[in-house]
C-alpha cells in the first residue's frame, strides 16, 4: 500500500473543500485525532470503512481513495494476472461460475457493499479460486496412486 502518498492525498482534498480537521471530523463521524494522525503519517493508511466516510464526508469518489491508499491496485493484480485459465475443465469453470453467483448480501463492517466493491471482491476471489484449483490438481498428480 501507498502509505506515505494516502496522509498529503487527504489533507489536499481536505483543503480542496476548505474544511477544518474538526469539519471533516464531525462531517465523517470520525475524530479529529484520528484525521490529523492519517494526514501527518503517524497512522497508516485507514480502514476501507473509515475511506467509506472520509469519501462520503468529501464527496470524492470512494474508489479514487480506495486506489490512493493502495486497496484497488492489489485487487486489480490479482484478477489480471488470473483470468480463466486454460488448463480449466469444465467441472472448474462451472464450480467458479456458481461461486461467484452466490449473490447473498455481502457487508463489511456490518455495512452492505456496493456493487464496486462486490466486483472488487469477486477480482480477488477469482484470484484465489483459480490458485487453489491449481494447487490441488498438482497435488492429486503428486500422490502416488494407492490402487496399485
Amino acid at each position: 500500500m501507498v502509505e506515505h502518498a494516502f496522509g498529503p492525498y487527504l489533507k489536499q482534498l481536505r483543503e480542496q473543500q476548505s474544511y477544518s480537521i474538526n469539519q471533516l471530523a464531525e462531517a465523517a463521524g470520525i475524530s479529529n485525532s484520528q484525521i490529523s494522525r492519517i494526514e501527518n503519517g503517524v497512522r497508516g493508511v485507514p480502514k476501507p470503512a473509515t475511506i467509506r466516510k472520509l469519501a462520503d464526508a468529501l464527496s470524492v469518489p470512494y474508489a479514487d481513495m480506495m486506489k490512493q491508499a493502495g486497496y484497488i491496485e492489489a485487487a486489480n493484480a490479482v484478477n489480471e494476472a488470473h483470468d480463466i485459465p486454460e488448463w480449466a475443465t469444465y467441472k472448474d469453470r462451472r464450480d467458479f461460475k456458481k461461486m461467484l453467483e452466490d449473490e447473498d448480501d455481502l457487508m463489511f463492517d456490518g455495512i452492505p457493499l456496493d456493487n464496486e466493491d462486490k466486483k472488487r471482491i469477486k477480482d480477488v476471489l477469482t484470484g484465489l479460486f483459480w490458485e487453489a484449483k491449481q494447487m490441488n490438481k498438482r497435488k492429486k498428480n503428486d500422490e502416488p496412486d494407492s490402487r496399485q
